[in-house]
């Protein structure tokens, strides 16, 4: 868990290095915090150029069930809410189309193409018994995220390839994000 957190630590600060470079202007991307609302959590993207950003989320989530991480399935309802950490890059490319149309570019509204990573701790509360108590999931995503005010409504959709440190994996074809919060 040190090795983990070190490595992360050192990747922030690569990228913070990296992100002090990029020109700003009015129609950049900004570096932002969110707090979320749907999935409770905070999250703060973190500029890299005038088209991309990482974005790092944690918090306390509700997932469902994956067949091949799952032990002791559950009948009907199946959920699980756990901590997470979803970390994401994204690549933003229809702001000059939005800027020429007159639409908003604030809090880094745009459509993106992504690849996210999420990570899912220990269960808090579930109907099911997972092989592990930690699990991984990647994939490419689409999205949009617009900012309204100070309010912020994120979806994006893709195919993902989920496993545990017990070496059980599996594939699912639409992990779909929603999620609505404060832009900071």
């Amino acid at each position: 868990m040190k090795n983990i957190s070190f490595t992360l630590f050192f990747i922030v600060q690569i990228l913070v290095l990296s992100a002090q470079e990029t020109k700003k202007d009015k129609n950049n991307l900004k570096n932002n915090f969110i707090v979320n609302f749907i999935n409770p959590g905070v999250e703060f993207e973190l500029v890299l150029s005038n088209k991309t950003l990482v974005s790092f989320g944690t918090g306390i989530g509700y997932s469902g069930s994956y067949t091949e991480l799952t032990a002791i399935p559950a009948n009907g309802f199946v959920y699980e809410i756990s901590p997470f950490l979803d970390i994401q890059y994204k690549f933003i490319y229809n702001r000059k189309k939005r800027l020429l149309k007159g639409k908003s570019l604030t809090y880094n509204s745009g459509n993106f193409v992504s690849f996210r990573s999420i990570t899912r701790g220990k269960s808090i509360e579930s109907n099911y018994l997972r092989t592990d108590k930690i699990d991984f999931a990647i994939g490419p995503t689409w999205g949009f995220q617009r900012s309204y005010n100070k309010s912020r409504l994120l979806i994006d959709i893709g195919p993902q390839y989920y496993f545990d440190t017990n070496g059980n994996k599996g594939f699912f074809p639409f992990m779909v994000q929603i999620n609505f919060g404060l832009n900071l």
